[in-house]
């Protein structure tokens, strides 16, 4: 069985959906395995809050001033740790706009390209993610939504249904 390639995933943690909201938390799993996460500590005009958002997270403003990152330091570190790679998002069309106003912000540019996930998965993995990505959440007791963790979920839903399909 051929062994099954392991792409880098980034998810972004938001302090709600629509206009205004601002990322709050970055992580990223690698393709090694290994992951990361920062807190973004928001800037003084990103005001946006939404409860339902931190039902989900569980992470508080408080938080995000106490133990939060500048905009700057954490694109410096992405930049430096992901140059040159392709990271995937199963949320692209928000996560994109998150990541964009982080490196806007930071007064940067990004040098990694951040990617779809649906665009590298095959008909199997769409048919069967949804019920594996539930399993495997259920498996490790992960029932609410941290960027790291869940970049760590979305891989291994990758590499779960990569490799039931080369076994079926």
């Amino acid at each position: 069985m051929p062994r099954v390639r392991i792409p880098a995933i980034l998810d972004i943690e938001a302090s709600g959906f629509g206009r205004g909201s601002y990322p709050i938390e970055i992580g990223v799993a690698c393709e090694t395995g290994e992951t990361y996460s920062w807190l973004v500590k928001p800037e003084p005009d990103w005001t946006h809050w939404q409860e339902e958002a931190a039902a989900l997270h569980k992470i508080s403003r408080e938080e995000l001033f106490e133990k939060g990152l500048s905009c700057k330091q954490i694109a410096d570190e992405l930049n430096e740790k992901f140059e040159g790679q392709i990271l995937y998002s199963d949320g692209w069309g928000f996560d994109s706009g998150w990541l964009a106003l982080l490196f806007y912000t930071a007064g940067c540019s990004m040098f990694f390209k951040l990617e779809t996930l649906p665009r590298i998965l095959t008909q199997f993995q769409l048919e069967n993610w949804d019920h594996t990505k539930a399993q495997l959440r259920e498996k490790y007791g992960w029932n609410h939504h941290r960027a790291e963790i869940d970049a760590h979920l979305l891989q291994l839903t990758f590499q779960r249904t990569a490799i039931e399909e080369q076994l079926s």
